[in-house]
């Protein structure tokens, strides 16, 4: 798997949480760039990529992250 199947399976869960199927998503995309992305949708994301990509992230690993692009690259490191 490669780093733009990961943003396309992100883009898929980021679009079905925030029930908008014409959310566009890009590696520079954060929380304050989607409306009704707060703590309890965060924690959604974060449960729906775990078990989608079978793995498990630190609290630490979380707090750095500041971007789509880097959810992405840090899963690939855990795949």
């Amino acid at each position: 798997m490669d780093k733009a199947q990961v943003m396309e399976k992100q883009t898929q869960i980021l679009r079905d949480i925030f029930d908008s199927p014409e959310l566009e998503v890009t590696e520079e995309t954060s929380a304050n760039d989607v409306d009704g992305w707060d703590s309890i949708t965060h924690m959604q994301v974060i449960a729906t990529l775990e078990k989608e990509f079978k793995i498990r992230f630190a609290l630490g690993e979380l707090q750095s992250l500041k971007n789509v692009g880097e959810m992405a690259s840090l899963i690939l490191k855990k795949i």
